[in-house]
């Protein structure tokens, strides 16, 4: 049997938890920013518990089990690809895939070398360049250019392990934005909302032996696929189009942040 379609799911049963809210997604000055960015209206955070120990290995019987759970169909929210009104899934989910996202860093220290490679300046005003396009992405200054420009002369300043680490993806998902993003001129709105989005989602803990902090999420890129294809986070592909599965193994407890990248709220 192909990795990630039903069969003995191992039994996970799962709840949904309304009353876990994300203060990330909901402060006055976030949604400021997610507005300017046209993400708001488009991204959602929920939570929901489950009943087994967790084992990573078996992730992809986690994801499906959680797709086909009673608890989950009514409740997992999506954005309509017609309508752009909030749903739910509404279809029998064949197959998925669940990608490993590595999540280990634990500082904001990790973006100091945009500083110290140029790219924003001490005052924190990201470095102009001239206007280029990265379908579908416009380019004009060089923050996007190490985001998105392969061949650019800085791109090399994140190696592919830093670019696959969950806290690189939240930071590039927040600066690209949706389809009527309004940039940012300076880096710290970018940092500081990728901070409180990564600290509300991923668990820590000490470690009793060596008392260091150390992550114990588990992070999963989701698809999930019906008998007409791809049905889950969206019909349309799109690199801003996304939806993370942030496993808690310890609370028992999966936290899904998705985005269906479209025009945001204005008002």
């Amino acid at each position: 049997m192909a990795a990630g379609e039903p069969g003995d799911l191992g039994g996970y049963y799962f709840r949904f938890l309304p009353q876990k809210t994300f203060q990330c997604l909901s402060t006055p000055e976030t949604t400021s920013r997610l507005r300017q960015w046209s993400m708001l209206g488009r991204v959602a955070a929920q939570a929901f518990g489950f009943d087994q120990t967790f084992q990573a290995y078996r992730k992809d019987d986690f994801v499906m089990a959680f797709f086909k759970d009673p608890d989950v169909i009514p409740n997992l929210k999506l954005l309509s690809d017609s309508s752009g009104q909030w749903i739910t899934l509404g279809t029998e989910v064949k197959k998925i895939e669940a990608i490993n996202v590595p999540c280990t860093q634990l500082s904001m220290s990790f973006f100091n070398r945009l500083y110290n490679e140029n790219i924003v300046r001490d005052s924190g005003h990201i470095v102009k360049c001239l206007d280029s396009f990265c379908d579908p992405f416009p380019v004009s200054d060089e923050l996007r250019k190490v985001l998105l420009v392969e061949d650019s002369e800085k791109y090399g300043i994140f190696s592919q392990p830093d670019r696959e680490e969950f806290l690189f993806c939240l930071f590039k998902h927040l600066c690209l934005g949706g389809a009527l993003c309004q940039y940012e001129d300076v880096l710290p709105p970018y940092l500081q909302t990728t901070k409180l989005l990564y600290k509300d989602l991923v668990s820590v803990r000490k470690n009793p032996q060596t008392k260091k902090i150390q992550i114990t999420s588990s992070v999963f890129k989701v698809t999930a696929y019906d008998s007409a294809g791809v049905c889950y986070p969206s019909t349309k592909s799109h690199e801003q189009t996304f939806s993370y599965f942030i496993v808690d193994p310890i609370k028992r407890h999966v936290h899904v942040l998705y985005h269906s990248y479209g025009v945001g709220d204005m008002s």
